[in-house]
């Protein structure tokens, strides 16, 4: 937390872990994940694609598939 307010706070456009907006990137689309950013003064200000495995791709389909049961759960809840 504190890497990400530096980060933030100084434009320190730091390579960091972090839960974004994903727009298609990892082949997902309206979903936030802990993915790779670059985070400066402007937030998310590049979400970084790395080349994954296919057991990595696995690992992140299965999690992108128990966030998107919670949003499910929360929606069907407001």
């Amino acid at each position: 937390a504190v890497a990400m307010a530096e980060s933030y706070l100084l434009d320190q456009k730091r390579l960091l872990p972090c839960a974004a907006y994903l727009t298609g990137e990892y082949g997902y689309t309206d979903l936030y994940m802990g993915v790779p950013v670059v985070l400066g003064a402007g937030g998310v200000e590049k979400i970084v694609q790395l080349d994954l495995t296919d057991d990595e791709k696995a690992m992140l389909a299965k999690s992108a598939k128990s966030v998107q049961g919670i949003v499910d759960v929360v929606k069907k809840a407001v």
